[in-house]
C-alpha cells in the first residue's frame, strides 16, 4: 500500500554519493542492449501483472527489460547505493512527490528525456495539477502516472439516522464526533502514532483544510501560524475526546473502522476494495459484515477535501505517483519504455490496482476522458476482484476521481520540495501530533515543530 513518502535520509547522503562517483549510470546501452526497470511495488501479484505488461513492450518492440521490485521503505537504502556504484536503473516508477524533489535535487534525473516523453503523449490529456507538482517551473522532473486520495470516510447510515450533514469542515466534523461518540461506537478514529509518516500525511489534511502551511512563498516555515496551531487544536480535541485510546497508527484506524467502532476515519483511496470486502487479510468485521461482506461499502460517504474556519477553501491530500528516466540513462529504449506504459500499457498498468491508481492522464489527443472513462470499471480487489461501480454509488468514485485536480501538498508549489523530502526522515509533525493527542499544549507543540522543520531547512543550504 502505497501512503508513505520514503526518501529518507537520500538527500545528504546521495549528495555524498555525487561528489564521488557522479551518480550516473554508464549511459553507453543501445536500445536493443535493453534497461533496468524499478517498480515501488513488491507484492508478487502486482510483480507478476506488471512483468505481464513489459512482456507485451518486448514483444514489440524487441528492447528487454530487466524488472527489479524495490520495497517501498527500501528505496532510498538502494538508489543511493546504486547511485554510489554508478549503477542506476534506467527507468523508476512509483515515485512520490517527495522523492521526485530528492531525485532531482541530487541531479539524478535526465529532465530533457523526461520532458520529450511529455510532449510525445502531449500535455493537453495529463492533470494540470499533476504536471505543475512533478515540474521545477518549466523544466519536467517526472511524468505524472496515478495518485491515490487520501479521504474522511464516514456511515452515511449513522449519518443519516442523527440528521448530520456530510463532515466536510472542522465545525461538522467535530459536531457529528460528538454526536455520535458513544460507549459503543467512537466517533472519529485518526493516526497519532509519533514517528510515523501516516500520521503526518493525515495531519497534512487536516491543515491544509485550514490554510495552515508548511513554509510560505518566501520559504519562512510556517508550523507556529494561528492557521496551524488552530489546526493542531482541533484535531487534538477531535482524537483526545472522541476516539479510541492509545496511540493509532495506519492498520489500527482502519481495524476500528473496519469492526464497526469508529463513525468516521482517514485513510487513503487504497481502503475502498477492503472496505467491499475483496481482500481476504484485511476483510470489514462489523456485525452486519458477517451476513453482508459488502455493508461497510454501502453505508460508507466520502469527503476527499475538508474546510476549517481560517482558510477561503478546503483542501485536499494526496498522492501522485511518476515515472522517471535517470540521467546517464539508455535515453531512447527508456523514453520509448514509459510512453508505451503511459499508452498502450497504460489501462493495465492502473488495472493493477484501480482504487489506488486513478489515472491523472485523462486519455489520447483523439480519446480525450479513455483511461478515466474506464477506471471505474476496472476491477479491484485482492482475492476477489470485482469493479469498485459494483459497491460504490457514483458520487463516491466522482469524488474520488476528481482527486488529482484539487490535490495540494505541503511545500512544493512553494518551490521547497526539497525540504518535503528531507522531512521524510524526520517527521516532526507526526511527534507534535501525538504530542498534542496526549494533552501537550498545541501552540508549544507546533513551534517545537517549527524549529525541527527550520532545522533540517538550514542543513540543506
Amino acid at each position: 500500500m502505497k501512503i508513505s513518502a520514503t526518501a529518507q535520509g537520500l538527500a545528504g547522503i546521495c549528495a555524498a554519493a555525487l561528489v564521488l562517483t557522479g551518480c550516473t549510470s554508464s549511459g553507453e546501452e543501445t536500445a536493443d542492449e535493453g534497461i533496468t526497470f524499478w517498480v515501488q511495488e513488491d507484492l508478487p501479484d502486482r510483480v507478476a501483472a506488471t512483468q505481464e505488461i513489459v512482456d507485451a513492450f518486448t514483444e514489440e518492440t524487441g528492447t528487454q527489460v530487466e524488472v527489479v521490485p524495490v520495497a517501498e521503505d527500501q528505496f532510498s537504502q538502494l538508489i543511493t547505493s546504486a547511485a554510489a556504484a554508478g549503477d542506476l536503473p534506467d527507468v523508476i516508477a512509483g515515485i512520490s512527490l517527495p522523492q521526485v524533489r530528492t531525485l532531482s535535487a541530487n541531479e539524478l534525473v535526465d529532465t530533457d528525456a523526461v520532458g520529450a516523453v511529455i510532449e510525445t503523449l502531449d500535455p493537453s490529456t495529463f492533470s494540470e495539477n499533476a504536471l505543475e507538482l512533478t515540474s521545477d517551473g518549466d523544466t519536467r522532473l517526472a511524468v505524472p502516472s496515478e495518485s491515490w486520495t487520501q479521504m474522511l470516510f464516514y456511515r452515511t447510515d449513522l449519518f443519516e439516522a442523527a440528521g448530520l450533514d456530510a463532515p466536510d469542515s472542522y465545525e461538522s466534523i467535530l459536531e457529528a464526533a460528538e454526536t455520535l461518540d458513544t460507549d459503543e461506537v467512537a466517533g472519529f478514529t485518526g493516526a497519532t502514532a509519533p514517528g510515523d509518516a501516516f500520521t503526518e500525511q493525515t495531519f497534512e489534511q487536516i491543515a491544509l483544510g485550514n490554510d495552515c502551511q508548511l513554509v510560505d512563498d518566501g520559504g519562512e516555515v510556517q508550523l507556529a501560524s494561528d492557521q496551524c496551531v488552530a489546526a493542531f487544536e482541533f484535531y487534538g480535541d477531535l482524537v483526545t475526546n472522541y476516539s479510541v485510546p492509545g496511540a493509532q497508527d495506519v492498520d489500527t484506524t482502519r481495524a476500528t473502522y473496519f469492526a464497526g467502532d469508529a463513525a468516521m476515519f482517514i485513510w487513503s483511496s487504497f481502503a475502498l476494495d477492503e472496505l467491499a470486502g475483496l481482500r481476504e487479510d484485511a476483510k470489514p468485521s462489523c456485525p452486519e459484515c458477517a451476513d453482508d461482506p459488502a455493508f461497510l461499502a454501502q453505508n460508507t460517504g466520502v469527503v476527499t477535501s475538508i474546510a476549517g474556519p481560517d482558510s477561503d477553501a478546503p483542501a485536499q491530500f494526496g498522492e501522485i505517483t511518476s515515472w522517471t528516466i535517470t540521467d546517464g540513462a539508455n535515453t531512447e529504449a527508456s523514453q520509448s519504455f514509459v510512453e508505451y506504459m503511459m499508452g498502450d500499457g497504460y489501462e493495465p498498468w492502473i488495472g493493477i490496482a484501480p482504487e489506488g491508481k486513478v489515472p491523472v492522464r485523462t486519455g489520447t489527443p483523439d480519446e480525450p476522458t479513455r483511461f478515466s472513462d474506464v477506471w471505474a470499471t476496472l476491477p479491484a480487489g485482492v482475492d476477489t476482484r470485482a469493479p469498485l461501480s459494483d459497491f460504490y454509488a457514483p458520487e463516491v468514485l466522482d469524488a474520488v476521481a476528481e482527486g488529482p485536480e484539487n490535490l495540494a501538498r505541503w511545500g512544493i508549489t512553494q518551490g521547497q520540495g526539497d525540504l518535503l523530502g528531507a522531512l521524510q526522515g524526520e517527521l516532526p509533525v507526526s511527534t507534535a501530533v501525538s504530542d498534542v493527542a496526549q494533552g501537550g499544549d498545541p501552540g508549544a507543540a507546533a513551534e517545537t515543530a517549527a524549529e525541527a522543520v527550520r532545522a533540517v531547512q538550514a542543513s540543506l543550504q
